[in-house]
């Protein structure tokens, strides 16, 4: 169906619709799915050293088969120092003693499958550990040599080198560039990492480099996972000459210096990287998926990275970072749709992951709230719990009556907040480390999870400290204790998963009910399903109609008949054309 003829329905909401984006019928259960992310060292710890691990994955599964996913997104499990929570690999092709052995893995996709869960995992190809075999070859080696060719090397600056190669910064603070000492004691040369010291960036421009990873590929499509999510997926390639960056270290646009021209991120020559691994999955099948995690902006180019022959999905961080202002929410669900249908791709959508503040924490702010990747902690102004709980049910349940894929960040379906009181001595974050303290990080929104209230650290495990603290709002909020409360978090995100699937929202359509699009309310129609989401001050009424969902508990059908939603409360309501004419 084209959008033009979506006017056409028969909605009796037909003449105050702005359609935007037609029904899906392509092939692929990825373009409707729902993926879940586990983060291993927080899930659950099975062995009793207070570190997740693969086993007590697979001893959940359960539990996540019942909130009715597709798949599920594993963060990295494999063999490194864990100076960046394992995406520091230093063996992409084994697992890491932390979280168990390769069997482990085995048993893990064994049961998903059982279960009917796919398995997604995440590929580190921008960067590896300083521990990695390669690197350490690199460093013996001299300058010039093939083994440094797989990183990227170059001399320093200034007089004796003793300068930077160039300006660019690390995420995670600092320079970008880190001195080496030549095998004969000597000061040498530099090596480029985006990320943490410890995180060498691999030299794309060189053959061997694409060697290895297409055999990575293959290694773990042999062991059965559906697919990639692939981490920093914009930064592989760098422009030739590595020119001078006065913009911002996460390649964004900054002081007038334009996001897409920074050299590190978004070069033509990664765009044939993925055709060839889309050809490699192709070989194992057409159901195996490569998603990117490419921070890629305007969203017109982040089209160029689904084009059918490249990467299936791609993280919609314009999405992720609209928040509750709700015209930049429209814009950014407008412009997802149109980009990505003029390549036959679906959008994604996500509100929380392992690198952000949990939604539930920052939409207890009635500002912006705190910076990304900088974290919270007990000094900083404090959220409101309560408020932002209530805010992020009504965004989840906006979310999921969105047309497309929807990722989930483990803990979000049990409305869990960011830790906020983590000693200093316990933060792990590189960021924190690097910054000394000025950027708190990650680790707020990684802490592990709560299980069954009665237990141990919240059923985590049983072991004496897990890596990180849980606040003390967990015991609360265990898995086991919202099971049992039919208005609990995690009962709203089983029943809207549930209808989402039974409604085909996720196959949808999408048109803008213009009457709830004010300053105060945003409302789409997905096939006859009205999703209207109020963050106004006052209740506003619907039209007739079948209520499926409302983000809150309370009972709004009052004795006069009035049908409304309230203040920060987005509702699902099935409507026809018997329904106008009531």
């Amino acid at each position: 169906m084209s959008v033009d003829s979506l006017l056409h329905t028969a909605s009796p909401l037909a003449g105050s619709l702005t359609p935007v984006h037609a029904a899906d019928h392509a092939h692929g259960w990825w373009r409707s799915a729902v993926i879940y992310q586990v983060y291993p060292r927080s899930f659950r710890d099975l062995n009793g050293d207070g570190i997740g691990d693969l086993a007590g994955i697979t001893a959940e599964l359960q539990q996540l088969a019942e909130l009715d996913i597709d798949a599920m997104w594993l963060s990295p499990f494999y063999r490194s120092p864990q100076r960046d929570a394992g995406y520091d690999v230093s063996d992409y092709c084994d697992v890491d003693p932390l979280f168990g052995k390769l069997g482990d893995f085995d048993g893990l996709v064994a049961e998903a499958n059982r279960l009917g869960v796919r398995v997604i995992v995440d590929l580190v190809p921008n960067h590896c550990s300083d521990q990695h075999r390669d690197f350490q070859a690199a460093l013996a080696a001299g300058a010039g040599s093939p083994e440094r060719d797989m990183f990227i090397f170059r001399d320093g600056a200034g007089p004796t080198g003793e300068e930077p190669p160039n300006n660019w910064q690390s995420h995670f603070g600092g320079s970008a560039w880190t001195r080496i000492t030549e095998p004969d004691g000597e000061p040498g040369q530099w090596y480029l990492h985006l990320f943490d010291s410890s995180q060498p960036d691999f030299n794309w421009d060189n053959r061997a480099v694409h060697d290895e990873f297409e055999r990575v590929l293959r290694f773990w499509l042999d062991r059965g996972v559906s697919g990639f999510r692939v981490d920093v997926a914009h930064a592989l390639v760098k422009a030739p000459g590595l020119p001078a960056w006065d913009g911002r270290a996460d390649g964004s646009s900054s002081d007038g210096f334009p996001g897409h021209e920074a050299p590190m991120f978004g070069q033509p020559a990664l765009h044939d990287i993925y055709r060839v691994w889309r050809r490699i999955l192709e070989e194992y099948g057409p159901d195996r998926i490569l998603c990117a995690e490419a921070n890629v902006d305007p969203l017109p180019r982040l089209a160029d990275w689904v084009r059918p022959d490249e990467m299936h999905q791609a993280f919609n961080f314009p999405y992720l970072h609209a928040g509750l202002d709700l015209q930049r929410l429209r814009t950014t669900v407008t412009e997802s749709l149109t980009s990505l249908d003029a390549v036959g791709a679906p959008s994604t959508w996500v509100l929380s992951n392992h690198d952000v503040v949990r939604h539930a924490t920052r939409f207890g702010y009635d500002w912006s709230g705190p910076r990304e990747g900088d974290g919270i902690g007990p000094e900083d102004p404090q959220p409101d719990h309560a408020l932002g709980r209530s805010r992020a049910a009504a965004a989840s349940l906006f979310t999921l009556g969105l047309p497309g894929g929807a990722y989930l960040y483990q803990g979000e379906e049990l409305g869990l907040p960011d830790g906020i009181d983590i000693p200093g001595h316990q933060r792990q974050d590189p960021t924190f480390k690097r910054t000394g303290g000025a950027r708190l990080g990650r680790d707020g929104c990684r802490v592990p999870l709560p299980w069954r209230a009665s237990e141990r650290h919240n059923g985590f495990g049983d072991g004496e400290h897990p890596w990180l603290p849980q606040p003390e709002s967990f015991t609360e909020l265990a898995r086991d204790a919202q099971a049992a409360d039919p208005s609990s978090h995690l009962n709203l995100y089983r029943r809207m998963l549930a209808a989402r699937r039974e409604l085909g929202l996720g196959r949808g359509s999408l048109s803008w009910a213009e009457e709830w699009c004010t300053g105060s309310s945003l409302a789409f129609l997905n096939g006859d399903v009205l999703v209207v989401m109020n963050m106004g001050n006052e209740s506003i009424e619907l039209p007739a109609g079948e209520v499926l969902l409302r983000s809150s508990s309370a009972d709004h059908e009052l004795a006069d008949g009035w049908h409304g939603i309230s203040s920060g409360e987005t509702v699902w309501l099935r409507i026809s054309a018997e329904d106008s004419e009531s």
